[in-house]
């Protein structure tokens, strides 16, 4: 029989609210840990890496096709194989309408979906992390994929658009042009202003994350609406009703192109998404508030 007694456990402490010693809400979840676990997810890596190869295919297709482009329409084919510039202009403009939305609703509809398809949603928050903390950092981790997304397509476009047509000067379809410098500066205004005006899709996604434990639902609820919202834009019967449609100045991004600044679209454009993306937010963090977790 041994002799040594077990050292004493010390108990635990807890503070006068009932919390164990040390925790703090703030620590739970932290940002990088999250975002690092969501890189590594292989959604992540997949939407990452198809917008780094689509400047590629496109290049390609301009190789194969070129013979037979119609050199007299002047259409956006032909401007893109006018320098670097012109070349992330048409990969931008190909994407805006569907990839890139594609692209948030992924990262945001999966965002919490995600995690009660998986069962770990209530073990996240019985460690616990809050709910308005959880929901902040999957929105803010969300948003950061989502940029880097947008910052990988250009970024790849403009240096293999260089590298292959040269850094020649922004050519518009109105023949207006921009220097090389010159356009690189406006091409941030118009990446910044697209970041922008996405976050009413990332505010749909997110709020239809909380509401169903189907990632597929969320991001396929987020897509769907804002192709609905694309076809109704185009109804000229609603007169200027469409000018109240989450996604109507989407496109205002090319007023940064000109060789003066038209900011009266974007700044309008800007703020309806903002306010859209303030309005599924808030909805959603209600929602998630008070919901009961069972998965």
């Amino acid at each position: 029989m041994s002799t040594h007694a077990e050292p004493a456990r010390e108990p635990r402490t807890q503070e006068s609210d009932g919390r164990a010693s040390g925790y703090s809400a703030g620590k739970t979840l932290p940002y990088p840990t999250e975002l690092r676990r969501q890189f590594g997810r292989r959604r992540t890596q997949f939407a990452v890496g198809f917008l780094a190869l689509l400047p590629v295919i496109l290049a390609i297709a301009f190789a194969v096709g070129g013979s037979s482009a119609d050199s007299d329409t002047g259409g956006l084919i032909e401007l893109g194989t006018r320098g670097g510039v012109n070349f992330t202009v048409f990969a931008l403009f190909m994407s805006v309408g569907f990839l890139l939305i594609v692209v948030v609703a992924l990262f945001f509809g999966d965002s919490i979906a995600s995690e009660a398809s998986w069962s770990s949603l209530r073990y996240l928050l019985a460690i616990p992390v809050p709910r308005t903390r959880l929901l902040m950092q999957k929105a803010l981790v969300s948003a950061t994929l989502s940029l880097a997304a947008i910052v990988v397509l250009v970024v790849v476009s403009l240096a293999l658009g260089t590298v292959l047509y040269g850094a020649e000067p922004l050519v518009t379809p109105f023949g207006d042009g921009l220097s090389y410098m010159d356009a690189l500066g406006r091409l941030v205004i118009a990446v910044g202003y697209i970041a922008v005006n996405l976050l009413w899709v990332a505010g749909l996604a997110m709020l239809l994350s909380v509401l169903t434990d189907a990632p597929l639902g969320a991001v396929g609820g987020a897509v769907m609406t804002s192709i609905l919202m694309q076809i109704l834009d185009q109804i000229t019967a609603l007169g200027s009703l469409r000018n109240y449609l989450p996604g109507h100045y989407a496109n205002s991004w090319i007023d940064a192109l000109s060789p003066t600044i038209s900011w009266n679209d974007m700044v309008v454009g800007s703020f309806s998404a903002l306010a859209y993306a303030a309005v599924f937010g808030v909805a959603a963090w209600q929602r998630f508030s008070t919901k009961d977790i069972t998965s």
